[in-house]
């Protein structure tokens, strides 16, 4: 893995081992399965209203952008503070962010440390539910430790929207130093519309939009959002089918013998550390099912060891369960 290698490649990975990409069972990448119709639904200011009701907030506290990736790069140059303090391991382009806008980065090793004394008046950063391994954290505690120090904090909840759990979008009553990081792009289940969402209080919002472009998000993307939105049923049936699917996918992960720990998960991915095998070796073992996983290699505190496997359909599940069946330690 090289350090920004992302998962999701099937051009590459079909390319590496000859075969055509739509036959490439994609359990690397963390979007969501789709069934939703696509229709037009064209008012770009309707788009916004739509999410502001999804989460509870005002339509001046949010501000759009072509992507959550977007939005990070944006807040990053916004805020341009002098120190970053990032909960890892975490989405890697947090990172990449900091050093293209001169932060001077703090990394907190969440398993081993996550309460370790942090510098005031540090951007913070911390992804609820977390990536690589979907834990979702209460954060009540650590919310309170980062009020004190006086930080800007960055809560990135791309992946909230497959849970039940609370948002952290209550605590923007109490702190105006708050950001809420919304990715619509991984529950919608399309990584190609490009929408993010910003949710803080109106003065930050309204700073922010001030130093953005008029038209960031086309209006294809829009529409398609839209039009998401407005399935009712879609949200609650997708979460039972997430969470059905996940516990089938941990039950097969749990029961085999290269598997050291499965690791709980709030999201539509589960991670695992392996043993007396490696990253490397167990992707290669899936290539005759045509089967791509995310190494994790490249995530900070983390090695070869660990592996993300998505949630997907159960047909993509069963070629995995007999793939396992062939991996021996």
């Amino acid at each position: 893995m090289t350090e920004n290698q992302h998962g999701g490649d099937i051009y590459q990975f079909s390319k590496e081992i000859g075969c055509d990409p739509s036959e490439v069972i994609d359990l690397s990448s963390n979007i969501n399965f789709n069934t939703l119709n696509i229709s037009p639904y064209p008012n770009y200011e309707a788009l916004q209203e739509s999410i502001a009701k999804l989460y509870d907030v005002k339509n001046f506290e949010i501000e759009l952008f072509n992507g959550a990736t977007s939005a990070i790069y944006s807040l990053f140059r916004l805020l341009d503070l002098k120190h970053a303090t990032l909960y890892a391991p975490l989405y890697m382009e947090y990172k990449k962010a900091a050093k293209a806008h001169g932060y001077n980065i703090d990394l907190i090793n969440r398993y081993e440390d996550i309460y370790k004394k942090i510098k005031a008046g540090s951007l913070v950063v911390f992804v609820n539910p977390s990536t690589p391994d979907g834990t979702f954290y209460t954060l009540d505690k650590l919310m309170q430790i980062w009020m004190d120090k006086e930080c800007t904090i960055l809560i990135d909840e791309s992946f909230l929207d497959f849970s039940d759990s609370s948002s952290s979008v209550k605590y923007l009553k109490e702190y105006n130093r708050l950001y809420i990081l919304k990715s619509m792009t991984k529950f919608y289940a399309a990584a190609g519309i490009r929408v993010g969402a910003l949710i803080s209080s109106a003065e930050n919002i309204k700073q922010l939009h001030s130093k953005e472009p008029l038209w960031k998000i086309s209006q294809f993307d829009s529409h398609y959002l839209q039009s998401a939105l407005k399935d009712k049923t879609f949200s609650q049936n997708s979460k039972v089918v997430n969470d059905t699917h996940r516990e089938y996918l941990i039950q097969l992960l749990q029961d085999h013998p290269a598997v050291e720990k499965v690791f709980p998960s709030s999201a539509n991915f589960v991670m695992i550390k392996l043993k007396n095998i490696n990253a490397t070796t167990f992707q290669s073992r899936l290539i005759p099912y045509k089967i791509m996983v995310r190494n994790c290699s490249n995530f900070d505190f983390l090695d070869n060891s660990y592996v993300r496997i998505a949630v997907k359909d159960k047909k993509a599940l069963h070629v995995l369960k007999e793939a396992l069946c062939e991996i021996s330690i």
